[in-house]
């Protein structure tokens, strides 16, 4: 394969390219919806594909406690498993396994844990979580790291950060080469930036095809999270992507693209979906409340999907306070395809050099 990411242009901090993989390329900046154990909650593939995402992200946390790796492995991987054929980046679970599972105990060794599903007791270490998504056949692996919750306790922070550096060796070790996939490190240092700076250089030394910044969206505030972001990416390398983890609202996205940032996920726009909130270009609406029951206005024209353009907001009042599954899975694939369209509008504007004009006119209107 040629080089895994080309960066084709910059425009007043943004950065437009392509991360090239084995099953397509994906365009940057790109919102990845969050398939966690196999779907993205409420919709079909075929929907998916409908609301121009290029790629997902799966948790193998989740998927190695339920249904198992051998189950998906044995027909090939994922891929093949949810019948999706374009990237799936997988996360590795290390969130995870801090914030779900029970009487979990960190060692130099690996994570044990009890499973949130039976109560199992489970060992994680990198080499097995890199085993696990190599077994999944993902396209874009992550490193298996601790993420520690939001603290402003600094010498906790750096211990974390040490143990998650010296895992992510041990990660890029078990990785190997492979030039189909690409293998990321994860910057860790909560909201210290020298420490978000020592994370980066070390890890830059041990060599990734890309770098996310994890521990973010755990409580800091939103200008907090701009300026961990905006300071970090003074040090990142140029020509290797950057993901911004479990994040998150428009006006995350546009405010990190404004900072260098060309990957997020979050599970935003499915779960608020499941509630009935709506994103459009107009702001949020909430389709439970009554005032949207005599509104026979379709919800966003301007976005280009079947449930933005051909259903009511009066119908889907009505659909989500009788509590319709119908409800979930139109209101989650108009909000991908809001986020979608969002994603391909910045990159049309860093493509004619004219992402601050865009930002200047959306960021107030879409930061809620």
């Amino acid at each position: 394969m040629p080089k895994k990411f080309s960066l084709i242009n910059e425009d007043s901090g943004a950065r437009l390219g392509k991360i090239l993989t084995s099953r397509g390329v994906i365009d940057t900046p790109a919102f990845m919806p969050v398939g966690t154990v196999g779907t993205v909650k409420a919709l079909t593939v075929d929907q998916i594909n409908q609301t121009g995402s290029q790629v997902i992200l799966c948790n193998a946390y989740h998927l190695y406690l339920r249904p198992g790796i051998e189950r998906i492995s044995r027909i090939g991987g994922l891929h093949e498993f949810m019948n999706f054929n374009k990237p799936i980046l997988t996360d590795s679970g290390g969130f995870q396994v801090m914030s779900l599972s029970k009487n979990t105990k960190i060692t130099e060794e690996g994570a044990t844990f009890n499973s949130h599903i039976d109560g199992s007791k489970i060992f994680i270490s990198p080499e097995i979580s890199i085993d696990i998504q190599k077994k999944l056949n993902s396209d874009i692996v992550m490193v298996f790291d601790e993420c520690p919750k939001y603290s402003k306790d600094k010498i906790s922070i750096k211990e974390s950060m040490n143990l998650s550096i010296r895992w992510a060796k041990r990660s890029k070790i078990e990785f190997g080469h492979n030039k189909e996939k690409m293998l990321f490190g994860i910057i860790q240092g909560g909201v210290f930036n020298d420490l978000r700076k020592e994370c980066l250089l070390k890890l830059t030394d041990i060599d990734f095809d890309g770098y996310a910044l994890g521990g973010l969206a755990v409580g800091e505030t939103q200008n907090e999270m701009f300026n961990t972001v905006e300071e970090i990416s003074h040090y990142m390398d140029k020509y290797k992507p950057r993901y911004v983890m479990g994040t998150g609202t428009p006006g995350d996205l546009l405010g990190a693209v404004k900072r260098g940032v060309d990957m997020f996920d979050c599970v935003l726009p499915t779960r608020t979906g499941r509630t009935g909130l709506a994103f459009t270009w107009e702001g949020k609406v909430n389709l439970r409340s009554q005032i949207n029951k005599d509104n026979d206005d379709p919800l966003d024209q301007k976005v280009n999907c079947p449930a933005s353009n051909l259903y009511s907001k009066n119908y889907l009042n009505h659909l989500i306070n009788s509590n319709e599954i119908l409800a979930s899975t139109l209101i989650s694939w108009h909000n991908i395809a809001f986020f979608q369209d969002l994603m391909k509008k910045i990159r049309n504007s860093i493509k004619v050099g004219k992402f601050q004009e865009f930002y200047q006119e959306y960021f107030e209107k879409l930061n809620y």
